[in-house]
């Protein structure tokens, strides 16, 4: 069983692990910051895109895809703001599309949490301190993110 473990103290690495993170789902309920100990904590169902074969014509095989159940958290945040989406609602679903970060006083800055229908979670933090890691197997789904279709 190969367990993804990413660390990201920078620009580039927060890209790589925005990558990974790609189309995971997250139940609102699951999120949690502490903010004695600085940290957000995002459990999710990432899609493994590191194995998924290329896209080839309309016909494939059923479960070819994996999703495994990880968590990503982040140190040193200061605050978290949310838009989009109502707090109260513990059993929505959000579908993480991108990680984004901007230099507010380097090394602060905030990571913004793009996620599908518009939905946002800004996270001021102190400087890019964040982990990515798998927590166990991985599972079959049939299907794979399609971000052409209208």
């Amino acid at each position: 069983m190969d367990l993804l473990r990413l660390m990201a103290l920078d620009r580039g690495d927060l890209d790589i692990v925005s990558a990974h993170v790609q189309d995971a789902v997250i139940r609102l309920g699951d999120i949690s910051f502490s903010g004695a100990r600085r940290q957000f904590t995002l459990p999710m169902n990432r899609f493994v895109w590191e194995k998924a074969p290329p896209r080839r014509g309309l016909f494939r095989r059923q479960g070819e895809y994996e999703r495994r159940r990880s968590v990503l958290h982040f140190d040193r945040v200061t605050s978290v703001k949310r838009s989009g989406f109502a707090q109260a609602d513990e059993d929505a679903v959000l579908a993480l599309l991108a990680i984004r970060w901007s230099v507010t006083d380097d090394p602060s800055g905030t990571i913004d949490l793009v996620f599908a229908g518009g939905a946002a979670i800004r996270l001021d933090v102190e400087c890019i301190e964040a982990q990515l890691t798998d927590l166990g197997a991985a599972w079959s789904t049939p299907s794979r993110p399609d971000h052409d279709k209208g």
